[in-house]
Parts: structure tokens; sequence; C-alpha cells
């Protein structure tokens, strides 16, 4: 049998499958890859334990649990722990500290012949140790930013990158107005984890350095970590300059043909086409102010006439009519005067390949 644990690092560099005992709403605020909610009691449930043990003390709020989870209602949770232990020999279950609702439940699984480990100190610890990872990486490692205008694919390069960390996906949201995906975003705690899991692994890899696409304060709804955002604004930064026409042609794809898809394949053609009509003018809608009433009436429009010609099976060209203006109007311009603030962490400039080829070789050094 192997023994209850507390190294906790070890945990996330192996992907180990672990169960997440904590209710439904504690799991959706934030929990951890390669965890299950495999609850033992309901929100419900646990409101009415919670709200016994502080009117009547710790027995009497244990013996109502033990009353509201047995029975059939047991016998089904049971059923699923146990396919998971034998699917998952190698996991490890827990709870929001690792006591009571995690002891419980192993011991269970002990008197059901499955002897399966918990993680000492639960979910608390485990997130403490993800924070410290957040906390300390700025102070070890030096960073390298990949900057560049709209559509130059720096998500791309950071993801062809070995010792990269993926902030927008670990987001889920490609940090602009037009930046959602079809499923929702991140939260912020699991934002905070899975970053911190991919610094872990590029760290125990034996990075020299690591490398972050240019971001500012907040990835759609998230917040960078602070000691991360403050060693960005700190660090060298390499510039992918492709030509107008190309990043042109990759927002076409991203912002509208891959959206398109995405919706229709969720949501079927009907809903998906309304959904992703709303997800495009709800895009423009965001920087309203900042492009001025008159543009902004220009290319609402323009985008409209786009999405009744692609929705009448005309192709997607005519979405190029607004995203080239909005290209010349908004980012573009934005993004040159956030450069120029950047201007003397500048060390490299050069097209895609040739930036790709540039980061490779400071990490090699």
């Amino acid at each position: 049998m192997r023994e209850d644990t507390d190294n906790y690092r070890q945990l996330f560099l192996n992907d180990t499958p672990m169960i997440d005992l904590r209710a439904p709403i504690e799991f959706a605020q934030g929990a951890f890859p390669n965890t299950i909610s495999l609850p033992l009691m309901t929100d419900d449930e646990r409101a009415k334990v919670g709200t016994c043990y502080k009117q009547k003390g710790q027995q009497a709020a244990i013996k109502l649990g033990h009353e509201l989870v047995c029975g059939e209602i047991k016998a089904a949770r049971m059923e699923r722990w146990l396919s998971f232990c034998r699917n998952n020999p190698e996991g490890y279950i827990y709870c929001f500290r690792g006591g009571l609702r995690s002891h419980t439940t192993q011991q269970w699984l002990k008197e059901a012949g499955v002897n399966y480990p918990l993680i000492l100190g639960g979910y608390k610890a485990l997130r403490h140790t993800l924070l410290e990872v957040l906390s300390d990486v700025s102070k070890q490692l030096p960073f390298y930013i990949v900057g560049g205008k709209t559509g130059s694919a720096k998500t791309l390069m950071v993801n062809t990158l070995a010792n990269a960390v993926d902030l927008e996906g670990a987001a889920h949201h490609r940090g602009s107005s037009f930046g959602s995906f079809v499923n929702p975003q991140s939260t912020q705690i699991n934002f905070e984890n899975t970053t911190a899991i991919q610094i872990l692994k590029n760290q125990h890899a034996g990075c020299s350095q690591l490398v972050f696409e240019d971001e500012g304060r907040n990835i759609g709804s998230v917040d960078l970590p602070k000691p991360l955002y403050q060693k960005m604004l700190t660090s060298p930064v390499a510039v992918i300059e492709d030509p107008f026409e190309i990043r042109l042609q990759r927002l076409l794809q991203e912002y509208v043909i891959n959206m398109v898809d995405d919706y229709t394949r969720v949501h079927g053609e009907e809903q998906g086409h309304i959904l992703c009509e709303e997800y495009l003018l709800s895009g423009l809608d965001k920087i309203r102010k900042r492009l001025g009433n008159e543009r902004w009436q220009v290319l609402r429009q323009t985008m409209q006439n786009a999405i009744k010609q692609h929705q009448a099976g005309a192709g997607f060209d005519a979405h190029l009519n607004w995203l080239t203006p909005l290209l010349e109007w908004y980012y573009d311009p934005m993004y040159e005067y956030q450069l120029s603030l950047k201007a003397d962490r500048i060390v490299y400039r050069g097209n895609w390949q040739e930036c790709h080829d540039y980061l490779l070789h400071q990490s090699s050094k």
C-alpha cells in the first residue's frame, strides 16, 4: 500500500490523478488539472452540516453527515470512488484540509477492501505549494517576452518552445476584445494553478530561462499573479515583425473561421451562427469608446454585412473589410504605442521564424 503523502510538487510533476471530495461549489471555484469532482457531500448537504456544526458542535455535525450520506446515496458515491480507484491505482484523495471528509472516505474505501491514500493537508496544502511557485519564480529564472502586433502568432510561438509558459492557454482566453472561446474562461484560481504547474514542470526539466507572451495586467477576467507580472515588465523582449497581410489572414482564421466552426460544432448550425454573431458584435462593442462612435458604427455595419454573407454561404472574405481597418485604426497604433514604452528592453526583431530561432538559441545557452 502506498502511504498518505505530503510530496505535493511530485504529485503535480507526475500528473497524478486525484479525487476532489470537496463540495461542487468548492470545486467550481478552483481545482487542479488531473482531478475529478466526486464529492462526499452535495452543496446542500455541506451547508446543512456546516450550520449544524455552528449551532450544535462537531459531534452533532458528524452524526448529521452520516445520516445524510447513507443507504443508496452512500452506495452510489462509493461505487464512483471505487471505480476511480480501480482505474487509477496510483491516485490519491483529498478534501479541503485533509481532515474529516478525506479520512471518512478513506475509511469507507478500506471497509470495501480498497486501501487508498490521501493527501495530507488536502487542497489547502496543494494550493499553497502552487502559490509558492508563482511567488518564487521571479527570483529564480530570467524571463524572455515574445512581443508583436496583433496577428503575429505569439501564442503559437509560445507553444512551440519547450521552455515557454502559455498564459493565454491557462486563462482560456486570447487576451483581446475578441479573446473569448465557446467554453467559459478559467477561474482565477484555475488560471493560477495551471500556470504554476507549467512553471514547475519547466523548472524540473532544467530550463535556464522562461518565455512568456507579452501580456497586460489581465487576460480577460483573470489577473496575472503580481510577482510574475512585475518580472515580465522588466524582462527582455523579442518582437515578431510579420507583414500586415499575413497577420490579417491569421485574424480572419482565428477570430472568424475557427469561431464559426467551434460555435456550430458545440451548438449546432442555427444556434451556433446566432451565438457566433453575438460574440463578434460583442467583441467590437467592447472597444467602442476607444474606436470612437463614428468608426465603431462603420465597422459594426461592415461586420454585420460580412456575417450575413458567410451565413448565406458566400465564404468569409467579406470579414476582411472590417478586420483590415480594425488593425489599421485600433490594434496596430495601440501596440506601436505600447512597444515604444518597451523600447529599451527590445533585444531582437525579426519575422516569426527568426524570432523563434533566436529564442531557441537563447534557451540553449
